[in-house]
């Protein structure tokens, strides 16, 4: 049901003026909305999960195309009495509310703010009272999901100053603490804390606690909520610190959760996908090529076995928009680090359907090069976002570009710093060892800029984990030993067994095919 991930506004703005023009009541509560609103509030009282997420996975989304495809669905106040005034369930109400509001419609800049008050007191509710609910999964990352959303849509949103009226500007200084970075910040961060979720993590890998285990679910009689919002914030900050490019905070966050392992992040589709996107963007723009390849190659090969059990979701489209988004960011991390041998076949060919010509021309380092690395970048980047408040001075000008053109820069300055680098690769790949004034007399300069490549070469290839190791990203090393360059290269482990797997699928595909054959 969430419109998770970077989806785009949706077009026109629906506000108070033109409600009327298109017969729009809050007030009206059809018949099939009171049945939901009753059931969903009855089932979520007697924490009957498989029933909640049925009526918010399948019967929101079912209502929402049949009766409120181009307005939002009846208010708050219209419903609240069918479900005894509960504070609690009109405040979840509300957030689904705003959720279908900006995935539909366009939001005014009343309802944005109106929706961060929401948002803050939903989550004073669950940071600071006892609920006693449990919730689906799914819902409790959409709700991190479309908080983070929310947030950047925001951000972009007040970043465009230019066509402001002067009504917006005077809402926009009224309003200044909404949509804050540092609110935003405060209560990821404050469900983490609150919620013990690192040292329930951690205890759970000394086996005293059953978290992973059962998805996150209380199944003694407590709640769920609070300690799942608290896992999915982690996830949540990781996306956050991206959009302002931190990226190194950002896998900070998300260090306590291994993400070589299965985790309650992949009981839900959404959030797997955009935990190993963000995870890998970072990664990237860390230059550690190995690890980013590492997790797009498995995320990949998980959409490409599985995407045909998602196309009745709504979420299917920015499942397959991640997918192209991360073939992208694969391109891009092969051409910088050649290592191919990390990428399953499956992922490769497809990869190689999509980006083949391109990949070509981006070793080449020509200005044709550097405009297809701009290309794939700026389709494949997140949205990035300044979150500092805009001027009121005139003029007014828009600045939503900003933060995406530095780290495009940023970049494109490694990627230009990288350029020798390929010639370099091509002669030490061809020898296994190579005097220094030989290889300066191929690549036509002096020993001493050699030398500085060289190193340049050495620099580039290497990377900090998250531990402060210095780990290689290159398939091939070498070393110096009186002007004499000795080339190590690293053989790849070659796995049989995926060979003989797909083989085996085959062939039971082709046994099964028979099998439907009648013969005459």
């Amino acid at each position: 049901m969430a419109a998770g991930y970077d989806y785009e506004e949706a077009p026109g703005t629906y506000d108070d003026a033109n409600r009327q023009d298109v017969g729009y009541d809050p007030n009206f509560v059809p018949d099939s909305v009171k049945s939901f609103v009753v059931h969903l509030y009855r089932h979520i009282r007697e924490k009957n999960v498989y029933e909640i997420h049925q009526m918010y996975e399948i019967s929101f989304q079912t209502l929402s195309d049949r009766l409120f495809k181009d307005t939002p669905w009846p208010s708050v106040d219209a419903v609240a009495h069918y479900v005894d005034n509960d504070q609690v369930f009109c405040l979840l109400y509300r957030e689904m509310w705003f959720r279908h509001l900006y995935a539909r419609l366009s939001p005014t800049l009343k309802q944005r703010i109106d929706s961060w008050d929401n948002y803050c007191s939903l989550f004073q509710v669950v940071l600071h009272r006892v609920v006693n609910m449990q919730l689906p999964n799914q819902w409790l990352w959409d709700m991190v999901d479309e908080f983070v959303y929310q947030f950047q849509s925001f951000c972009q949103y007040r970043a465009k100053m230019k066509n402001k009226t002067e009504q917006e500007i005077a809402l926009l200084r009224q309003f200044d603490q909404a949509w804050n970075v540092y609110g935003v910040l405060n209560y990821l961060q404050a469900f983490v804390e609150k919620s013990n979720i690192i040292q329930i993590l951690e205890q759970e890998k000394e086996g005293g606690e059953q978290f992973t285990a059962t998805d996150g679910y209380d199944y003694s009689g407590g709640s769920n909520v609070l300690k799942v919002l608290g896992y999915f914030s982690m996830v949540g900050l990781l996306r956050v610190h991206c959009l302002l490019g931190d990226y190194q905070t950002g896998l900070k966050c998300l260090l306590p959760i291994d993400i070589s392992q299965q985790g309650v992040y992949t009981s839900v589709i959404g959030s797997h996908i955009a935990t190993i996107y963000h995870y890998g963007f970072a990664n990237l723009m860390m230059r550690r090529y190995v690890e980013a390849i590492h997790e797009f190659n498995k995320i990949l090969l998980y959409i490409y076995k599985t995407k045909q059990y998602h196309q009745k979701s709504p979420q299917y489209e920015q499942i397959l928009k991640k997918n192209e988004q991360m073939y992208a960011l694969l391109a891009i991390c092969l051409s910088l680090c050649p290592q191919v041998k990390l990428v399953e076949e499956t992922v490769n060919s497809q990869l190689r359907e999509k980006y083949g010509e391109k990949m070509a021309r981006m070793q080449r380092y020509d200005d044709e090069a550097f405009a297809i690395y701009d290309e794939l970048f700026s389709y494949a980047c997140p949205k990035f976002i300044t979150p500092s408040a805009p001027s009121f001075e005139e003029p007014l000008v828009n600045y939503n570009q900003d933060a995406y053109r530095l780290q495009l820069k940023l970049f494109l300055y490694e990627v230009k710093q990288q350029q020798l680098l390929s010639g370099v690769r091509t002669f030490l790949k061809v020898y296994s060892t190579i005097s220094l004034g030989k290889l300066a007399n191929y690549m036509e300069v002096d020993e001493t800029t050699l030398r500085s490549i060289l190193l340049t070469y050495k620099h580039k290839t290497h990377a900090v984990d998250s531990d402060g190791k210095i780990i290689s990203n290159a398939d091939l090393d070498f070393y110096i030993d009186d002007d004499m360059i000795h080339v190590v290269e690293s053989k790849s482990v070659k796995r049989y067994g995926d060979y003989f797997l797909r083989q085996i699928v085959k062939l039971e595909g082709v046994i099964t095919d028979m099998d439907r054959i009648k013969l005459e």
